[in-house]
């Protein structure tokens, strides 16, 4: 219970800060709703958080989805609003980096698999920079501003990847019940 609690704590503060990096990108047109801030954003943040910290058997390693769901719940999900202002994507893409990348760094699995993980889970840091006419000159790389945006993204996806590594580190951890214990 007290891992979950502090993994809770630990995804409401990182859900809150991509709620800020939203912010940031959108601008002054950013809006902050019941709805689409604390349904959509920062209560996922809190259970994948409590999920992953929980994280005591290997079907946890999934919980990052849980920004997807939220993404599909929403009306606009159906209107063809989906990835209108990046949040339909970005609440795929995002888990499946974070996924990604926390079997990579678990070193479970096959070499070629982590290493094509590896690929999928750093692929935002080359890519950011080509985003430029998505977001606007502000967020160019060779600027304060992009550069920092750039850094916050890239810190808020490691940081999921880190924790998306604790339930395939946990399994790895257990003993098999076939051992014997000297």
């Amino acid at each position: 219970m007290r891992s979950a609690l502090i993994g809770a704590v630990c995804g409401l503060a990182w859900a809150a800060g991509l709620r800020g990096l939203m912010a940031e990108l959108a601008g002054p047109q950013s809006q902050v709703s019941w709805y689409g801030t604390f349904v959509q954003i920062l209560l996922p943040g809190v259970l994948t958080g409590a999920l992953l910290g929980h994280a005591k058997n290997q079907k946890l390693v999934l919980a990052p989805l849980l920004f997807a769901v939220g993404v599909f719940a929403s009306p606009a999900a159906f209107d063809g609003q989906f990835f209108a202002g990046g949040v339909g994507g970005g609440a795929i893409a995002l888990p499946l980096f974070g996924i990604a990348g926390g079997y990579a760094l678990a070193g479970r699995g096959p070499m070629w698999t982590r290493v094509l993980a590896s690929i999928v889970a750093l692929a935002p840091v080359p890519l950011w920079p080509l985003t430029n006419g998505v977001f606007g000159p502000d967020f160019a790389v060779t600027t304060a501003r992009g550069a920092w945006v750039a850094l916050f993204l890239c810190s808020l996806i490691a940081v999921l990847e880190l924790a998306c590594s604790i339930p395939l580190r946990a399994a790895a951890r257990q003993p098999s019940p076939f051992a014997r214990t000297p």
